[in-house]
């Protein structure tokens, strides 16, 4: 029999218009010469298209992968140190379709790209058999929950990566911590894409620079960002699934990150260098301002103008501020939770309202969907593990500030339900399987599986 290819529609990138690029790259584009994305990250010359053929005979233009293949920055493509795949050719007639690799486990592979914003199409399926995948790119970040093909089908996904590097275009670099050091995904030389559930069929793989897209950048602590190691997850890291490829999401969050030390380790720096008119930038903090012990420091007083010189430097940017409220710690009295941000919040309020600036409030949401859960069943919103859970983990994981990724997703459908509530031009981009919630009635966490990903060292992330 004939394969079939059922092809997920997108939001045309037309809905993003040109007229939201500088006049000059709205031009070239239109004249097909220019080499730069829409929010002016800067493509390689030399290579601007990477098509990769997996499996089977090769499609014309397309490298062939083997298994075997270990990417190497000589070949600039290749699968990461730790892969076990296998190929599964099927002898067909359409060259992108008659093979693929497949694994019992997660599995990585890599393109050495430029600095910039990719789109990424994938096709998944099998002639013979049925498949299940789950793609994430980079540290974790979730692209693709979970797409099922049955035998004969396939289908085509495509989103959008966004791919940053340390270095500043004035000269010196994002001050990085440790822990973003040592083949941290989000800070190396690489678009790493993981496959992942319980049948991945990787047919074929192109990477492009994303020419006109809108991008939601994040700044904020260890809640949010894309935490390297499993168990835990920010709600930064699984944001990018609720959008079209119109949508880029560059996620500049860090563990242990108030507003102070973001602006002195030059975080903003690098957001404000790429940050493009009609761009986002959402701004959570609060966690760990608020263990400045400076005198004067304060919700009302360093935290307040802080954030306000942050939303001011945005708009004079014409970019998009959003202030999201931080979310509560589990800790209940009782059946409620008790607050201990409440003052960050109703600061951050202020500066919305003052400022004239959307707000997302998810103290707010993080309280209700605490509390819908319970006390006990919270838990899994949060790291806890026994001891013996994970391979060489010999004492309990307590943790009641950080989520594991049923929390992280549960956190990022708030935030979706707030850009909603804002009525933020991004509900057109949202998928268009993106239901409205309501976190007094979240998801049971009976209900949610993804697969983890193999890289867990487990140590707490910085930040309380």
């Amino acid at each position: 029999m004939n394969p079939t290819c059922t092809l997920r529609q997108h939001q045309p990138q037309t809905l993003i218009t040109l007229a939201r690029a500088k006049s000059w790259l709205a031009i070239f584009l239109l004249v097909g010469v220019v080499t730069l994305s829409a929010s002016s990250f800067l493509v390689a010359a030399e290579q601007t298209t990477w098509k990769f053929d997996f499996g089977g005979g090769v499609a014309p233009g397309y490298t062939a992968v083997k298994p075997g293949k270990t990417v190497t920055m000589e070949d600039g493509y290749g699968f990461e140190e730790g892969a076990t795949v296998t190929a599964v050719e099927r002898d067909g007639a359409d060259k992108l379709r008659d093979g693929f690799v497949t694994g019992g486990k997660p599995f990585a592979f890599s393109v050495v790209v430029p600095e910039g914003l990719y789109r990424v199409s994938v096709i998944l399926g099998d002639v013979k058999g049925a498949s299940v995948t789950t793609v994430k790119a980079e540290a974790r970040r979730l692209m693709i929950e979970k797409t099922e093909t049955a035998a004969g089908k396939f289908e085509m996904r495509t989103f959008t990566v966004a791919v940053k590097r340390p270095a500043l275009k004035v000269g010196g670099q994002v001050k990085l911590k440790p822990s973003e050091q040592g083949g941290h995904r989000d800070w190396d030389d690489k678009l790493t894409l993981e496959f992942s559930n319980s049948r991945p069929c990787l047919c074929a793989l192109e990477i492009v620079p994303a020419r006109v897209v809108t991008t939601l950048y994040i700044a904020g602590d260890s809640t949010v960002t894309n935490q390297r190691d499993e168990p835990y997850v920010g709600w930064g890291q699984m944001l990018p699934r609720f959008f079209y490829d119109a949508v880029a999401v560059s996620n500049h969050a860090q563990s242990g990150e108030s507003l102070a030390s973001s602006l002195g380790a030059k975080r903003f720096d690098k957001i404000f260098e790429f940050i493009q008119p009609g761009d986002y930038l959402f701004i959570q903090f609060g966690h760990n301002d608020q263990k400045d012990k400076h005198p004067g420091a304060g919700p009302f007083t360093t935290y307040k103008e802080r954030l306000r010189t942050i939303v001011r430097r945005t708009r004079d940017l014409k970019a998009l501020p959003v202030i999201v409220t931080s979310m509560e710690r589990r800790h209940f009295e009782g059946d409620e939770i008790k607050p201990s941000l409440a003052e960050f919040a109703e600061a951050a309020s202020q500066v919305s309202r003052e400022e004239k600036v959307p707000l997302v409030d998810l103290h707010a949401m993080s309280i209700q969907f605490f509390e819908a859960l319970g006390p006990d069943v919270s838990t899994k919103a949060c790291v806890h593990f026994p001891a013996g859970t994970f391979p060489g983990q010999s004492a309990p994981l307590k943790d009641d500030t950080h989520f594991t990724a049923y929390g992280g997703y549960e956190l990022a459908r708030c935030v979706i339900e707030g850009i909603r509530g804002a009525k933020l031009d991004l509900v057109k981009l949202l998928a268009p399987d993106v239901k409205p919630f309501d976190p007094r009635h979240p998801d049971r966490p009976e209900d949610f599986a993804l697969p983890a990903s193999p890289n867990g060292k487990r140590d707490k992330p910085e930040g309380s």
